[in-house]
């Protein structure tokens, strides 16, 4: 009774006091223990009995075996399949089913597939088993294929079949045999069972049929913690934030309590949303209800802060954390690198390294990013080469994060080497090394790997898309992008969105066609969002056009009225017209509305430090070195033909005020100081939170052919070689 209720404790005290326990009750114990814990002690059992002369029969070798499999005992699990073949049990369907778990959860499929193939009698259980090892493993198209040849070979599914079936179709993304499951299900009178009803409800949530999951989530009879979490789960993975959250607080008005999984879904949802007061209520559920031990719970709790802005909060749940589990470090690191604190990231993983912590898969997916938004070279060649020694690099999700890093960090040429020696590739990869050719100006290169892409049967998606206009803008490419603006939906079926609309507008504005870019925009088919008036906005700067500048900012002020670079933006197109007036009264309304200027920042990486500056920064050690540097630089360049652009200062003050303010632009300070602290010939990495000004972009051309050294700048639209004299961009920027 004691074993059944899973009190051990009492069962084994009564079970000692046993002189001589029958097999039953060797069994009963052994049984208590693999399904109560701790299973260790169901092994010892198991051994025990056999030193006291008992011998295990077909009910002892399923428990044992079952906790051989929790504990993950492959070993042992071997020695035990090994004393079943002896004793001439391994026909027997209850005690094959059993290896055929262990060996799956073991993750030797092979050797479960080997017990299966030498079963005679297979019955619906067996299946079962075979089935789930394979979907849980990884192996949805196996799993799918096992369901097959079981209808095959005249063996009906159950309903065990069916939720174990079901998650392959997920995995795959297979909605068709979903459906065609579901009709099965249907047939046989399966919809009342509430497994089926959630693994359904899963199914069709993960193959983006979000409308079909609620409609059978509402015609269930009984829905379970599980069910309110599968739809839960669902909606956020879809981007169905707001509704997430909704059905959380539905939840909570029935008599279902919500478990750790339901929380681990929901707050998905509060980080996107950036609902800091619904999550710190999730955060005093967890409180009241004792599950902020639950690691998984706790690293939820820390991204969902991060992501919410309060980085401080994550930070402090993240110090109170026992730091053994990788966990609590990987949600950190990735709280820092996603939400701007790319520095304060590094510096995590270093710390975590000092600690003796040895990074995982997840550490350095969530760590690479920290160096592409740094442009962090060096750092990001360390982190490569520990990922080389440590096998990771055969993961195509790593790849695709290096090409990305190098592109970022302004080699293009190493990303491109990376991409050509990948055994593998995905789509996520080719649209990564196609946005690196576009950010770096490469229009061409980055048409011809999508055209690569295609001949190697990629099919693009909405995201490959964006990159390949973005491409087609940077480098002037109009009747390119125009081209494939429009056989998105002709030969893809993709449907633009308005990330491509922003794209087009980008690509008419840039290249002076501003009034066909206002056309294109109230033409749309979609609700023009603050990217596509951006755009606009950014292109009437370049071609100061005040008038549709304007009208871009009016709708950019009503979308965006906290965004101080709007309002910036305009300011400058005012100043620059020689409108001054009009430009202070914008500067007015944003103080009024408190709203701030984002400073201009560049940053050098020099022996893996990251140097920052900003405009007229004296705050660096060798500031003294660096203004001699650019004195000298001031004299060669004007001996060398550089007549500032005092357009680009934004101030009513003299003309040689305004010469000595370019000179102490950030940009200017970080080449400075990468020519004193860099080897002669090396090429100087720079990069820029802001757009490059013009008068930098032209002052650096000249250093470039002056000082003999090719300059990477990136700013926060593209990449900039400078070398010998001129720009890879062509003064199209």
């Amino acid at each position: 009774m004691y074993a059944i209720c899973g009190s051990m404790a009492e069962a084994r005290r009564v079970f000692d006091l046993i002189l001589e326990p029958s097999i039953y009750l060797w069994n009963m114990m052994i049984r208590g223990y693999a399904c109560n814990s701790p299973c260790e002690e169901a092994l010892k059992l198991y051994y025990q009995m056999q030193e006291a002369g008992k011998q295990p029969d077909n009910y002892t070798f399923p428990f044992v075996l079952k906790a051989c499999a929790s504990m993950l005992a492959l070993q042992e699990g071997r020695e035990i399949h090994r004393q079943i073949v002896e004793i001439g049990l391994e026909s027997d369907a209850f005690v094959g089913t059993a290896l055929i778990d262990m060996y799956g959860k073991c993750g030797e499929l092979e050797i479960a597939r080997e017990v299966f193939d030498k079963m005679s009698d297979r019955g619906v259980t067996l299946w079962n088993a075979m089935i789930a090892r394979y979907a849980q493993n990884g192996r949805p198209s196996e799993a799918l294929e096992f369901f097959k040849q079981m209808q095959l070979a005249g063996v009906k599914p159950d309903d065990v079949t069916i939720v174990s079936v079901l998650p392959a179709c997920a995995d795959l993304a297979d909605l068709q045999q979903g459906k065609d499951i579901h009709g099965y299900v249907f047939r046989n009178r399966f919809e009342s069972d509430v497994s089926v009803g959630n693994s359904l409800v899963a199914m069709y949530a993960k193959c983006g049929s979000i409308d079909i999951a609620h409609r059978v989530f509402d015609k269930m009879h009984a829905r379970t913690v599980v069910s309110w979490n599968a739809m839960i789960s669902g909606y956020a993975q879809n981007g169905y934030y707001d509704e997430a959250l909704a059905l959380f607080q539905q939840m909570q008005m029935t008599n279902v309590s919500p478990n750790r999984a339901t929380i681990v879904s929901v707050l998905p949802a509060c980080a996107e949303l950036g609902a800091l007061q619904q999550g710190k209520d999730i955060h005093d559920y967890v409180i009241r209800n004792r599950l902020e031990s639950d690691v998984t719970v706790h690293c939820s709790l820390i991204a969902m802060y991060s992501k919410c802005g309060a980085v401080d909060i994550a930070r402090q749940l993240f110090d109170n954390t026992l730091k053994s589990d990788m966990a609590p470090w990987n949600a950190m690191i990735a709280g820092y690198a996603q939400t701007g604190h790319a520095h304060e990231s590094l510096m995590l993983f270093r710390q975590m390294q000092l600690e003796d912590m040895k990074p995982d898969l997840i550490t350095i997916l969530s760590v690479i990013p920290a160096c592409s938004h740094l442009a962090a070279l060096q750092q990001g060649k360390v982190i490569h080469a520990y990922v080389i020694s440590s096998g990771f690099e055969r993961y195509v999700t790593v790849g695709t994060a290096f090409i990305d890093m190098y592109a970022k960090c302004g080699r293009i040429e190493i990303a491109r080497q990376l991409f050509d020696n990948m055994p593998k590739r995905n789509l996520i990869t080719w649209s990564a090394m196609i946005a690196g050719y576009g950010t770096h100006g490469y229009g061409e290169d980055a048409l011809a790997l999508f055209s690569n892409m295609q001949e190697a049967g990629i099919k693009p998606d909405y995201i490959t898309f964006t990159c390949v206009l973005s491409a087609c803008s940077h480098a002037g490419l109009v009747d390119e992008g125009w081209q494939y603006f429009e056989s998105m939906t002709r030969d893809y079926c993709v449907a633009p969105r308005l990330s491509h609309y922003a794209c087009i507008v980008d690509l008419l504005g840039r290249a002076g066609h501003l009034n066909e870019a206002q056309l294109f925009i109230e033409n749309m088919p979609l609700k023009p969002n603050a990217s596509v008036w951006g755009a606009l906005l950014g292109a009437c700067r370049i071609h100061c056009n005040i008038d549709l500048a304007e009208n871009a900012a009016k709708h950019l002020f009503d979308l965006e009225p906290e965004d101080a670079g709007n309002y910036i933006l305009l300011s400058n197109i005012y100043s620059a017209a020689g409108r001054l007036d009009d430009a202070a009264e914008v500067r007015a309304i944003m103080k009024d509305r408190g709203l701030k200027k984002t400073p201009g920042c560049t940053l050098i990486e020099v022996e893996n430090r990251i140097h920052a500056f900003v405009v007229g920064d004296t705050s660096h050690p060798q500031s003294d070195q660096i203004y001699a540097t650019l004195e000298i630089l001031a004299r060669q360049m004007n001996v060398a033909g550089y007549v500032p652009d005092t357009n680009f200062v934004l101030h009513d003050v003299e003309e040689e005020a305004k010469e000595h303010m370019l000179g102490l632009h950030s940009e200017k300070l970080a080449i400075a100081f990468g020519l004193i602290s860099t080897s002669p010939g090396t090429p100087i990495h720079i990069t820029k939170n802001l757009r490059v000004c013009g008068d930098c972009h032209s002052a650096t051309k000249f250093i470039s052919k002056i000082v003999k050294r090719e300059i990477i700048a990136r700013d926060a639209n593209r990449f900039h070689h400078f070398k010998d004299g001129s720009c890879s961009c062509g003064d199209y920027w």
